[in-house]
């Protein structure tokens, strides 16, 4: 027994497992038995018989489990580990291939060329960024089927209706507010040879090529009979096919070939520029009258207005005289931009979208002032031009080129830096989402401030062997958010007869401000209150397929170019570049002819 015991100890957890279990049965009744002699000598017996029992079942287990302890065990108990390789990646075979590879940048240029169309996102209750889908958002940049494979000439986005100008000419509107029963694109006018768009709360101007500009309803029952004023003035034509009912703004005093150029608009109200470099400005809404300046004639209201149509467009006479080469609009407010680089404001200055600090004594301006950037380049000694001018909202943004001058104790020709020019972005009005793009949240703004990470940059440009500045190309302004379209160098110049390392690439796009519908196309809900980029468009698919999944890529948007369109460029050829267009509470990149 005492070698049972130690046995046991010393045995495997296996061994220890298979002890014998106490006799049951007679064993058990004996312990009950009289404690007669007889009794003890039956105990004694049966205690010898038990000892000898335990000896023998433990030696006979030790016996039997030992050999099945030095055997290998089964085969199918014991998992090998298996290792698995990265399966080696199919090396290119073409130049295309290798550029595929090694650029994420040469990846989108191409597959805009190959597949031309719409991206859009943000708000989606008026099913515009989506038409086909009743999500109230969406989150990321997705196609518009209707649009694929389309170049289009122009495109306004509201939050319930949408209205883009074809490849053709013709208007295609879609959203609840265009069609409640059928939101999807559809053609409406035709035929008019349409360049460019502006939208109001419930209309639609559409500047044609030859210089005529159309106002027509965003509803289609108004558009085929309904909803027409009762003006005696109003006038319709029929355009057959499409039959749709639309007014057409002409400015009074045109001179010979003298025609509209450019149109921009409010919420309520349309700028007319002209190629002799004249303003008009005409209300654009059948919902309320521009009551805030925003017209630029002072004095101007309902109540004052000339006889004839209330949309009749009236020449910004403060501004005759002045070759203006740029116009532009913020919901309630009015820019333009002279040749020479002087810009003048008027209309709504509530949060100090004009540039000025706001007075509640003074809420709006009724005529053009000018704006003066030399006060805020005083002590810099640079000398400001503004170059570009764009409004949304109650937002202003403004591009500077400022020249570096000599002081008064400086001789220009020792100063190195003397003419060298920088360019500046500047921002006005409501920064409470983040849209004045200064890192800051405010409410209003005393003044323009500066967007640094927009200001002062440069690049090398290997074609001229120097350093230039980055200056913008263009913004695209929404009600609450704004995107920069950035005209840094690029290049489509990669093709079969140069090396398999030159890749194409486009230019940079950078986004801020509000975001609570997703415009910003991060996936996420939070305000950016700094310029920021965003992903590639296809979320990063294109880049995973060719290894680059984990890595972090920046959407960047192709430039103007002429292609042959289509998978591996066997389609037509064409001119196309994408374009930005942020509206209220949406976005997007459309592919632009």
């Amino acid at each position: 027994m005492v070698a049972s015991r130690q046995l046991l100890r010393h045995a495997p957890p296996a061994w220890r497992s298979i002890q014998p279990r106490p006799l049951r049965g007679s064993l058990q009744c004996a312990r009950y038995a009289s404690s007669s002699r007889t009794g003890q000598a039956k105990r004694s017996r049966v205690g010898r018989f038990v000892g000898a029992l335990l000896v023998a079942l433990v030696a006979g287990g030790a016996v039997l489990i030992y050999p099945s302890m030095t055997k290998e065990p089964p085969k199918n108990t014991v998992r090998e580990a298996i290792l698995e390789y990265e399966k080696p990646r199919a090396l290119p075979t073409t130049k295309e291939e290798s550029r595929d590879l090694i650029s994420s940048q040469h990846l989108q240029v191409k597959q805009s060329w190959e597949h031309p169309g719409v991206y859009c996102w943000g708000a989606n209750s008026g099913r515009v960024a989506a038409p086909d889908s009743t999500e109230s958002v969406i989150k990321t940049p997705r196609r518009i089927s209707y649009f694929d494979g389309q170049l289009l000439r122009d495109i306004k986005l509201e939050k319930d209706f949408g209205a883009a100008i074809s490849e053709r000419g013709d208007l295609v509107q879609w959203g609840t507010d265009f069609s409640k029963d059928n939101p999807t694109p559809t053609p409406t006018l035709k035929g008019k040879d349409l360049v460019r768009l502006a939208i109001s709360r419930d209309r639609i101007i559409a500047l044609g090529k030859d210089g005529s500009v159309y106002s027509l309803p965003v509803a289609q029952s108004d558009q085929t009979g309904g909803g027409k004023p009762a003006s005696s003035s109003w006038s319709f034509w029929s355009a057959a096919p499409s039959n749709i009912n639309y007014r057409q703004l002409k400015p009074n005093g045109l001179g010979w070939g003298e025609y509209v150029t450019s149109i921009a608009g409010g919420l309520e109200h349309v700028l007319l520029l002209t190629s002799k470099g004249r303003v008009f400005s005409a209300a654009s809404s059948t919902a309320a009258f521009p009551s805030k300046g925003q017209l630029g004639i002072p004095g101007l209201n309902w109540h004052t207005r000339p006889q004839g149509a209330f949309d009749q467009p009236h020449e910004i006479t403060t501004l005759k005289g002045f070759n203006i080469s740029q116009v532009a609009a913020g919901d309630s407010h009015s820019l333009a931009l002279e040749k020479d680089g002087r810009v003048f404001v008027f209309g709504d200055n509530s949060s100090g979208q004009l540039g000025f600090e706001p007075e509640n004594e003074i809420p709006f301006v009724d005529g053009p002032i000018p704006l003066p950037f030399s006060k805020m380049y005083r002590g810099t000694h640079q000398k400001p031009r503004v170059t570009s001018i764009a409004a949304g909202g109650a937002n202003s943004f403004f591009t500077v080129d400022a020249t570096r001058i000599a002081r008064p104790n400086e001789d220009a020709h020792e100063v190195p830096d003397i003419g060298r020019v920088a360019s500046d972005v500047w921002a006005c009005g409501s920064g409470i989402w983040g849209t004045l793009g200064n890192s800051r949240w405010t409410h209003v703004s005393l003044g323009p401030s500066k967007i640094k990470p927009l200001s002062g940059l440069s690049e090398y440009d290997e074609k001229t062997n120097s350093v230039v500045p980055i200056r913008l190309a263009y913004f695209s302004v929404g009600s609450t958010h704004a995107a920069a379209v950035m005209n840094n160098v690029t290049n489509v110049q990669a093709s079969d007869k140069t090396s398999d390392q030159d890749t194409n690439w486009g230019a940079d796009v950078l986004w801020w401000g509000g975001n609570e519908y997703y415009q910003l196309g991060t996936g996420k809900r939070n305000n950016v209150a700094t310029p920021m980029y965003i992903g590639p468009l296809d979320g990063g698919k294109g880049d995973a397929e060719k290894g680059r999944e984990n890595e972090m890529h920046r959407f960047q948007i192709a430039p103007r170019t002429t292609v042959r369109l289509g998978e591996g460029g066997r389609g037509r050829k064409a001119t196309v570049e994408q374009r930005v267009e942020c509206g209220r509470y949406i976005s997007c990149v459309y592919s632009a002819t």
